[in-house]
């Protein structure tokens, strides 16, 4: 897989408690990318997209738009090298 990447996602602005995890999760379902995403606790959500560059890419851009009721105020991408993720969780 030559065209594998992974996308490590810091989102900032009202992305906790619009169920801004569980959109991600299915949305990251959909299009076959592994990985997981979970709330910290400075109200940022943080997320790991790991799949072709094309499917990443779509995961990166919602991540700009967020669930129904988000409003996402920043996102931050840092791209680096796949580590082997299998599945997609939203994790604790």
């Amino acid at each position: 897989m030559t065209d594998r990447t992974r996308a490590h996602v810091y989102v900032s602005g009202k992305v906790q408690g619009v169920y801004f995890r569980a959109t991600t999760r299915d949305r990251a379902r959909e299009v076959g990318v592994d990985g997981w995403v979970r709330n910290l606790g400075d109200g940022r959500v943080e997320a790991v997209f790991e799949g072709s560059e094309d499917a990443v890419a779509q995961l990166v851009e919602f991540c700009h738009e967020g669930s129904d009721a988000a409003r996402v105020d920043d996102v931050e991408v840092t791209y680096e090298d796949p580590q082997g993720e299998g599945g997609f969780s939203v994790r604790w």
